[in-house]
């Protein structure tokens, strides 16, 4: 073996190494609120992978690089962009909206609930807010306000294709398929739609633009959500994976977020509960102790994947779940 593939085999297993010690070490370390995570990267100059000691300074200085290769990121922004956000109008939606308006974004609030959606988006008192009437699983609805988005802003650099439905909780002996092919219609057909008629408008205009999906821990696991939710957020994984590969060619990211469960209104209408008592339903099962998720930290997600500070990230699912799909919740009681 030459000393390359020497380098090459040690770095790879000392790689492996470290994302085996992360995966055990987030056992013990997530009764104490303790986040641990890992980057992983494609090859690139750095100090580790050319000698930048032998450049002149001018050409490491003009191109941002530094002979310690810390790289200093700046405060996210979308100044500037245009959205769109599906399932706008409440929730992770509403969210998101206001942390794009706040990071400079123009935002379309796409929804079917028009009187929340049109008082969130006078809300802002700004002509940088619009709202529109759109049920997904309409795809002339979907295509008029992409085009109403173009004509006002006359872009579309972001679509967070947000809108689902959790569905009722059933037994599969007792599976409602109209129930169930209207999850699909909404939760599958309809994010397939959103992207559809947003990549059209970014390859015409040559925009290098950010697709981001919500999907669910039940896009990883099984027995976390209702069936019908289960099967289509794995469809919406595949979604994305797919998206990804054929839109690449234009510079156009295509992401998913994969939130764990929260008190949406999504999630309180499904389980017929009370914020509190999904709360305290989430605490019970989940992994990160001493947090509560909130709409507001997958907004924040949402935000990375639809800012450039992402902007080599694509075809990613990035699960907001406190380690949740990462580990055995079982091995402590165990351990015990």
């Amino acid at each position: 073996m030459s000393s390359v593939q020497t380098v090459l085999a040690f770095g790879l297993t000392c790689h492996s190494a470290i994302l085996g010690l992360e995966r055990s070490a987030i056992l013990g370390l997530d009764r104490s609120a303790t986040r641990l995570n890992d980057v992983q990267r494609l090859a690139f100059g750095t100090s580790l992978t050319i000698d930048v000691r032998s450049l002149p300074l001018d050409y490491t200085s003009t191109r941002g690089l530094h002979h310690s290769a810390i790289l200093m990121f700046g405060l996210l922004t979308l100044q500037g962009k245009v959205a769109i956000v599906t399932g706008g109008a409440t929730g992770i939606g509403a969210e998101a909206v206001r942390i794009f308006v706040e990071n400079g974004a123009s935002v379309v609030i796409a929804d079917i609930k028009d009187e929340l959606g049109h008082s969130l988006a006078t809300s802002f008192g700004s002509e940088k807010v619009s709202y529109r009437h759109c049920d997904v699983r309409d795809e002339n609805e979907v295509e008029e306000t992409v085009a109403f988005t173009v004509e006002k802003y006359s872009s579309l650099d972001i679509l967070f294709s947000n809108a689902g439905i959790a569905g009722p909780y059933s037994s599969l002996l007792d599976l409602d398929l109209n129930e169930f092919d209207n999850t699909m219609a909404i939760n599958v057909r309809g994010v397939a739609a959103t992207i559809k008629h947003a990549a059209r408008v970014m390859v015409a205009k040559k925009i290098h633009g950010s697709i981001i999906c919500t999907a669910s821990v039940a896009s990883s696991v099984g027995g976390s959500a209702g069936h019908e939710y289960t099967v289509s957020k794995h469809g919406v994984l595949g979604l994305v994976r797919s998206a990804c590969g054929e839109f690449g060619a234009y510079g156009i990211r295509v992401n998913s977020v994969s939130p764990y469960a929260l008190a949406s209104p999504l999630t309180c209408d499904a389980l017929d509960w009370g914020p509190a008592e999904v709360d305290a339903a989430q605490h019970g099962s989940a992994n990160l102790e001493g947090i509560t998720l909130k709409a507001n930290h997958i907004a924040e997600a949402a935000l990375f994947l639809a800012s450039d500070e992402s902007l080599y990230i694509s075809g990613h699912n990035l699960v907001v779940d406190g380690g949740f799909t990462a580990v055995n919740r079982w091995l402590p009681r165990i351990q015990k």
